[in-house]
Order: C-alpha cells, then sequence, then structure tokens
C-alpha cells in the first residue's frame, strides 16, 4: 500500500479550498483518505495565517512511514521545515519555439 500526502479540493466554484490528506495512491482525489492533515486557502492574502495550516507532528510520522508528498504538498512541507525542500524544476525544452520560429525571432531583433 502506497501512501501519497496530497490536496483534496474543497469549496464552491471558483472558490478553491484544500485540505492536506494521506490517502492511497489509488484512491481518487477527492475520495477516500486515511487522515486530514491541514489545510490549504488559496483565497487569503499569503500573509494570513489561515492560508496554510498544518499539523507537522502527524505530518512528520507520515513521512516516517513512508508517504510521499506530491510536488506542492513538498513545496509546503519545505517551507515549513518538515522536509528539504525540493529543487525547481526547468521548463522543459519540449515547450521551446521550433526552428522556424527561432529564426524568425533572431531576424525580428535584428531587422
Amino acid at each position: 500500500m502506497s501512501l501519497k500526502i496530497r490536496l483534496t479540493r474543497m469549496g464552491a466554484k471558483k472558490r478553491p479550498y484544500y485540505r492536506i490528506v494521506v490517502a492511497e495512491a489509488t484512491a481518487p482525489r477527492d475520495g477516500r483518505f486515511i487522515e486530514k492533515i491541514g489545510s490549504y486557502n488559496p483565497m487569503v492574502d499569503r500573509d494570513h495565517p489561515d492560508r496554510l495550516v498544518i499539523d507537522a507532528e502527524r505530518a512528520k510520522h507520515w513521512l516516517a512511514v513512508g508517504a510521499q508528498p506530491t510536488d506542492r504538498v513538498a513545496r509546503f512541507f519545505g517551507d515549513r521545515g518538515l522536509m528539504e525542500k525540493r529543487a525547481i524544476r526547468e521548463t522543459p525544452l519540449k515547450s521551446a519555439p521550433g526552428k522556424k520560429a527561432q529564426e524568425r525571432a533572431k531576424a525580428a531583433a535584428s531587422a
């Protein structure tokens, strides 16, 4: 049984509110979970204390048991000092413009 620490969406339409939960990796995003360990409300100011609430003791327990956080939750944990911060991934080369578009951009810049 592999465990994930991830966000579950709550709230009304266009008013998101997320729970930070521990769930089995195969469970649906908004489906069954094992334990709620926090919440995240992106609609309030960044410095508001209710924006991100995490039960640090339970989060450490689940990390010790082997639960893997998603990228967003790992960023939250890194900011709180619960785990080492992950490196920010670079933009993939796949999204770069093609050869012809790069040539046009060079031609426009030189003109």
